[in-house]
């Protein structure tokens, strides 16, 4: 049976893991799969009950487990605590992803037709946007060891190392390249090697991967160009290959795509995502949002996005994630939509929406 960690940490995310739980059981249940799931605390959650951000005891769940399902970490109770160890136990979601080496990160944006007016952005520009940002999730500035705050001339000074070495870059690439061979076979990847000896390897070890893929249209970009591409002509991109850094910056900006953060999920991998059976953390990206924690109107939806990504790279349903997709665009169509989104629907509102759509959706399916 397979097991999955439920984790759903901090601010909205106990909110949008219980909408989330409520369509993997929808989805289990059309496929006829059941399974195990267990729950625990993370970041903040766990801080306040074990003085820690992860447990060992989590972090063994989690290597038992299929997959992890994270709500949402973080908030302003927790932002500057400082525990003893290196960067990855000064947050939980580090932690699992250095432990567990879940190095590969899909941050997947789209333009959805009923949200093209959430855009910032003109509709003939983000009409039928699909893009996906592969963030490298267990390197680069925010592992690094070199850091610090202190005092120099009577000054104060921060400094945080930027470090990847060629193995972290290769596995990343080759990860992407593989992604867009199941994709519009297109790769982009953005670096600061014209200012950074760090970059200037991370385009050298990419350059060399991109010759064993023939079959993939590729470039470099330099990331400041990367982003005004990003927004000036979305639909040219599809995957784009992103430091640690660059990725949690770029993920975020293509919200503007989406029409929220609330919209977009993500999965961060241990290996080729084309093998359908490889683990993986799953969560929303839109973070904790503390300010409306409680107030039952988190959106959703990245959140459930989330678990389809899951039944597609862990379970190699892709139909299934797939499917899903189709439950949300018809949801929007039929005019839900959460605060963050230009609606007035509550949290729970919009999940009930969702399983009527998501119905709807599998019984077409089974009618072929």
């Amino acid at each position: 049976m397979p097991k999955v960690l439920a984790l759903p940490g901090d601010g909205i995310g106990p909110e949008i893991m219980d909408s989330a739980l409520k369509v993997l059981d929808r989805l289990a249940e059309h496929a006829q799969m059941s399974f195990e799931i267990d729950f625990d605390l993370l970041h903040g959650a766990s801080f306040d009950q074990h003085r820690t951000f992860c447990t060992q005891v989590v972090l063994d769940k989690a290597r038992d487990s299929h997959a992890v399902l994270v709500g949402a970490v973080g908030g302003p109770a927790w932002d500057n605590i400082r525990l003893p160890g290196g960067p990855e136990n000064q947050d939980g979601l580090m932690f699992l992803r250095h432990h567990l080496q879940t190095f590969l990160g899909l941050r997947p944006a789209r333009s959805w037709g009923p949200l093209v007016s959430q855009s910032p952005l003109r509709p003939e520009r983000t009409q039928g946007a699909e893009i996906m940002i592969l963030r490298e999730m267990c390197g680069g500035a925010m592992f690094a060891r070199d850091r610090g705050l202190g005092l120099v001339d009577g000054r104060r000074r921060g400094y945080d190392l930027t470090a990847y070495d060629e193995t972290e870059v290769e596995r990343f690439a080759r990860g992407g390249f593989e992604l867009a061979r199941q994709r519009r076979g297109r790769v982009v990847s953005c670096d600061k090697s014209n200012v950074m000896e760090s970059y200037k390897l991370w385009r050298a070890v990419v350059n060399e991967v991109a010759a064993d893929y023939p079959d993939v249209a590729f470039e470099n970009m330099f990331a400041d160009n990367c982003a005004f591409q990003l927004m000036a002509r979305p639909g040219y991109f599809d995957v784009v290959l992103c430091c640690n850094q660059l990725g949690d910056l770029f993920s975020d900006l293509t919200g503007v795509l989406s029409g929220s953060l609330g919209m977009l999920p993500s999965a961060c991998l241990v290996g080729d995502p084309g093998l359908g059976r490889c683990f993986g953390i799953y969560e929303s990206t839109g973070g904790s949002a503390p300010d409306i924690a409680g107030r039952g109107i988190a959106n959703p939806l990245g959140m459930i996005l989330s678990v389809g990504l899951m039944f597609e790279h862990s379970f190699a349903r892709r139909d299934l994630s797939r499917i899903l997709d189709q439950a949300v665009e018809a949801t929007l169509a039929a005019g839900y939509s959460t605060q963050d989104i230009g609606g007035t629907a509550t949290t729970a509102a919009m999940t009930d929406a969702l399983l009527t759509a998501l119905d709807q959706q599998l019984r077409a399916a089974d009618r072929g």
